[in-house]
């Protein structure tokens, strides 16, 4: 397994390249995804919308302002691979090892917040404990086969940063469980996981996304063929090797699919 951190020496030329690929993906690529949810509530005062221009004209908010990345892959609940939904992350670099995105069921205004994903290089992820490294999955696939995209930004610069993820691994726990929960997040957070190998993921979810988004995954899966495919650690990927772990919800098993 590879140890470097998420730029080897090769790719540390395109570092440049990679922070110009951040700032690109800020503005790009938005408002085509609706919400899979309409939320109950009265709606938005007249005071309320002019409360919230004050705050947004007034506070300052640095932690959203690092969200720059905009990546749109596919997870499944961890124990259930036939339970799939489409991931809106967005997503801020703290430094070349570690990365943290929030995830929404859409990239429009009134898109839910589904949950959160911590990715870690493939040096830090080889110094967890074993009982860890089984929350965590691998990107190699999503990488490799195109399904994970960076929406918006040029061909070249998304090469490079799939060249940087493909080296990483993610944990990722979903909180508002959208393709059931259709008016409020309901029950316990759930671990999700990515997809390991062909024929997993739904061909109609991809073929839905890519329309959307005027893509071809399989293109960009024979674009991505000179990516180098890292040996993946076996810790990861658990529920491949039938360690399934979730949290018991106390409300039921209505979200064991």
């Amino acid at each position: 397994m590879s140890t470097r951190s998420l730029f080897s020496p090769r790719r540390t030329a395109r570092a440049p390249l990679l922070c110009l690929a951040a700032l690109a993906m800020a503005g790009c690529a938005g408002n085509n995804s609706a919400s899979k949810v309409d939320a109950p509530g009265a709606p938005t005062t007249a005071m309320t919308k002019t409360l919230d221009a004050g705050a947004n004209a007034l506070q300052s908010r640095p932690p959203i302002n690092e969200l720059n990345a905009y990546l749109d892959g596919f997870h499944f609940y961890n124990g259930h691979p036939g339970a799939q939904m489409e991931a809106h992350h967005y997503c801020a670099i703290l430094n070349e090892e570690v990365i943290q995105c929030v995830i929404y069921d859409g990239n429009v205004k009134d898109a839910k917040l589904m949950g959160v994903e911590y990715i870690i290089s493939a040096r830090l992820f080889a110094q967890l404990p074993k009982a860890e490294k089984a929350l965590w999955h691998s990107h190699v696939h999503e990488v490799k086969s195109g399904q994970l995209i960076a929406p918006g930004i040029p061909a070249p610069a998304e090469h490079a940063l799939m060249d940087k993820l493909v080296n990483t691994y993610g944990k990722t726990w979903h909180t508002w469980h959208t393709d059931l929960d259709k008016q409020l997040p309901l029950g316990v957070p759930q671990l999700m996981m990515g997809f390991t190998g062909d024929g997993q993921v739904d061909p109609a979810l991809v073929s839905e996304r890519d329309k959307r988004f005027g893509i071809d995954s399989a293109e960009k899966k024979q674009q991505r063929a000179d990516i180098p495919t890292p040996q993946i650690d076996p810790g990861a990927d658990a529920w491949s090797k039938g360690q399934i772990i979730q949290i018991q919800d106390p409300t039921g098993s209505r979200h064991a699919h």
